[in-house]
C-alpha cells in the first residue's frame, strides 16, 4: 500500500480533518502520537475517522490493497518563534519520514521565508516532497494566504480594509492566539492584556476578521472570536475563505503517489 506522510502545522488541524473525512482512497490512518496530536485525534474521533495511535519511527505494517496509507504528524506551534528551529525540525522529519513515504506534504507556508527553497533542499530524498502552493506554482506565503487561495486574494483584502489594521482569525487561530501571537514576537506575555492591547493599537489593529472556512470542528469559533474582539475593543467583520488550495495540493501529491 502506497504511503503518503503529512509533516503538518497545528494551525491545519481543521483542514487535515477534512481531507481525511472526504477521502475514501485513504485506508490506513496512522497519527504519531505526540502532545500536539491530541486535539486532531478529537477531532477525527467526532468525525468518525478511524486511526491507530504510532510512535515517531515505528510503523505497523501496513496491508497490500490499492488504497492509501496516509502517516500524519502534527509539529507544535511554538516552533514559529525561531524560524530556524521551525526549518530544522520540517527538514528533520521530511529527511525520516522519506525512508518509508512515497510521498510527503508539507502542510507549510513560506513562514517568514524560512521554507522557501524547500524544493531545492529536499530535492535528494527518495520520494517527492511537496508545499502548500497556488495554482501557479508559489508557495503560499502563510495559514491565512492558503484559506484565502492566494497571495492576490490576501493582498486584495488587505487593501479593501484601506489602512485598517486587521486581525485574520481563523477557526484554529482563535483557539489558539495567544500561543500564536507571542511565537509571532507580537507580546511576551498574551495574558497581560492591557500590554498586549496596547501592542495591538500601536500596530494600529481596530478589526478582527473571522474567516469562514465552511468547516466546523471547531465548535466554540463564534465565542472565541466574540471574546477576542471585546479583550481588545476590535470591530468583528465576517470573511469567507476556504479549504480548496490545501485539498488541491493534496490531491496533487496523491495522484503521484498511487
Amino acid at each position: 500500500m502506497p504511503v503518503l506522510s503529512f509533516i503538518a502545522c497545528r494551525i491545519f488541524e481543521d483542514e487535515i480533518v477534512h481531507i481525511i473525512e472526504n477521502d475514501n482512497a485513504i485506508r490506513n490512518l496512522l497519527i504519531v502520537n505526540n502532545e500536539d496530536a491530541r486535539m486532531l485525534v478529537d477531532k477525527l474521533e467526532d468525525a468518525g475517522c478511524d486511526y491507530t495511535l504510532v510512535s515517531d519511527d515505528v510503523l505497523p505494517d501496513c496491508p497490500e490493497d490499492d488504497g492509501l496509507t496516509l502517516v500524519v504528524e502534527i509539529l507544535e506551534l511554538a516552533l514559529h518563534a525561531t524560524p530556524d528551529d521551525l526549518k530544522e525540525a520540517v527538514y528533520s522529519k521530511a529527511r525520516e519520514k522519506s525512508e518509508y513515504s512515497d510521498g510527503i506534504l508539507l502542510l507549510y507556508g513560506l513562514c517568514g521565508n524560512v521554507l522557501d527553497k524547500v524544493d531545492k533542499d529536499l530535492a535528494d530524498l527518495p520520494c517527492p516532497v511537496h508545499i502548500l502552493k497556488e495554482d501557479n506554482g508559489d508557495i503560499i506565503d502563510d495559514c491565512i494566504g492558503a484559506v484565502l487561495g492566494s497571495r492576490a486574494a490576501y493582498l486584495e483584502k488587505l487593501k479593501s480594509f484601506n489602512g485598517v489594521g486587521t486581525f485574520f482569525m481563523t477557526p484554529m487561530w482563535a483557539a489558539h492566539w495567544r500561543e500564536m501571537v507571542k511565537a509571532a514576537g507580537l507580546t511576551n506575555n498574551p495574558d497581560d492584556i492591557k500590554m498586549s492591547k496596547f501592542v495591538f493599537d500601536y500596530a494600529g489593529y481596530k478589526t478582527v476578521a473571522k474567516m469562514d472556512t465552511g468547516l466546523y470542528y471547531e465548535k466554540s469559533f463564534d465565542p472565541m472570536v466574540e471574546e477576542f474582539a471585546r479583550l481588545f475593543e476590535f470591530n468583528i467583520i465576517e470573511m469567507k475563505a476556504s479549504p480548496r488550495l490545501l485539498v488541491n495540493c493534496y490531491e496533487r501529491i496523491k495522484g503521484e503517489v498511487l
